[in-house]
């Protein structure tokens, strides 16, 4: 991964295939994959321009023939070294791909993402996907795939590489080029000097452009809600102390179809602890998002009612999903149904404030899907966590405000001062109080009353 204009794409999806083919590693199938078939066409052009006109690579490899292949690729074909390079683009299914009996040798992916296919999960799976079941598959034992890029999102298929990498999944070297690196520029040749990489920055005019295309730095969207940065984690759910306020409570947003074009239905816990300024809000990682059947639906809560022991249950309803809630009444489930009184994006950022003072903690692992729609708010395909998450913690903010929840513990635990109900030394219960009891029984039967 290197900044923009960093020449990555001359030094290796053009120079590179040339020298392996004709130096020491010996190539004999490259193949060039970008985002679009026009992309692709002209790295292919490039090179044979390079060969063309380059006099001692004309006498040392020509002639060249260029090649339309049956799959809609587009081939150069190297007599001298029996060798090909063939571009494809994303767009194009590459398996079973051959020149002669040789599977691709090495395996170029350049710029196969932009900024508008990694917006939403589905572009980002998509290329993903792409990835691992085309590409991969397509080489052998001994191929070396290089993916060159720059940073386009934390979520894209060079992020999700770097991550296989870190945790030992896949074989893999990730490195990055920063335009500037530890205060000095890593190309001095094109920027010798501070004032240099200066003029470049105000040349993009973009700040969020600059930090992330050229910095390689992750930086949030203006109108970003809740940045990754943001969120704050918990390793496992603390004890609960004695006399600590404690309360499950389930948000739900419903989505009653199991059609491949309908919303999923969401369904988040959340385990409530202590009160006031100590009062913490546990995500738990047994998550639910897909689609469901009404019958589904509703014994889903029901089984998870029985299970959490009466939890209280905060459901958005619109039209047909108040009968959800309805259904859940009449068996007897503590649930409430919410009518939102604004917009998504306000309730979001009602509660933004507690993710970021870490009010609202989420587990390490079990909870990806909810905070990539959390990051990505306004721009993922979906947000049915957002909804059951804000509707959940907004409606039990306002139950509890209003007194609306049952606490257990003692008075101190939350309330500042003496309890007022609390009797004296003198109430019953006292020392005191039972003595003279015990006087006035002595007296009632010693026989003086007769």
């Amino acid at each position: 991964m290197a900044f923009r204009g960093s020449a990555k794409s001359t030094i290796i999806t053009m120079s590179y295939p040339i020298w392996a083919i004709i130096g020491r590693q010996q190539k004999k199938f490259v193949v060039i994959a970008s985002q679009t078939h026009y992309q692709a066409r002209m790295h292919l052009t490039n090179i044979k321009r390079e060969l063309e006109s380059n006099e001692l690579l004309a006498n040392d490899l020509g002639p060249f023939v260029e090649q339309r292949e049956e799959w809609g690729s587009t081939s150069l074909f190297i007599p001298k070294y029996n060798a090909r390079i063939t571009a494809i683009s994303t767009e194009q299914s590459v398996r079973g791909i051959r020149h002669g009996s040789k599977r691709p040798d090495l395996i170029i992916a350049d710029d196969v993402e932009d900024v508008q296919s990694v917006k939403t999960r589905e572009g980002r799976n998509k290329t993903f996907d792409w990835y691992t079941g085309e590409i991969i598959p397509a080489g052998d034992v001994n191929t070396k795939r290089i993916v060159v890029g720059n940073l386009l999102h934390e979520d894209s298929l060079l992020m999700r590489l770097q991550a296989l990498i870190r945790n030992n999944e896949i074989d893999g070297t990730f490195t990055e080029w920063p335009i500037v690196r530890h205060g000095k520029s890593t190309w001095p040749g094109k920027y010798p000097d501070k004032a240099s990489v200066k003029r470049m920055e105000r040349s993009v005019a973009s700040r969020i452009a600059w930090e992330r295309e050229y910095m390689l730095n992750l930086v949030a969207d203006d109108d970003q809600i809740i940045d990754r940065k943001m969120i704050n984690y918990y390793d496992e759910l603390p004890p609960l102390l004695r006399g600590q306020y404690s309360r499950i409570i389930i948000g739900v947003d419903l989505a009653i179809s199991e059609n491949d074009k309908a919303d999923f239905t969401a369904i988040l816990i959340i385990d409530v602890r202590g009160s006031g300024k100590e009062q913490r809000m546990y995500i738990r990682p047994d998550i639910t998002n897909k689609r469901m059947s009404f019958p589904a639906t509703v014994e889903k809560l029901k089984m998870m009612s029985d299970f959490h022991h009466y939890p209280k249950l905060y459901i958005e309803q619109t039209a047909y999903q108040a009968a959800v809630v309805q259904q859940l009444k009449a068996d007897g489930l503590d649930v409430v149904g919410v009518s939102p009184q604004s917009d998504k994006r306000s309730r979001l950022n009602m509660i933004a404030d507690k993710i970021q003072r870490g009010v609202i903690l989420f587990p390490k692992t079990g909870a990806d899907e909810l905070i990539t729609q959390l990051v990505g708010f306004g721009v993922e395909k979906h947000d049915d966590l957002v909804d059951a998450l804000t509707t959940a913690v907004l409606e039990f903010v306002r139950d509890d405000r209003r007194g609306g929840t049952v606490r257990i513990g003692k008075w101190e635990d939350f309330f500042d001062g003496p309890n007022p109900f609390r009797r004296g030394p003198s109430s019953r219960g006292g020392r005191d109080y039972w003595s003279r009891r015990l006087d006035d029984w002595e007296e009632a039967t010693s026989g003086e009353w007769d």
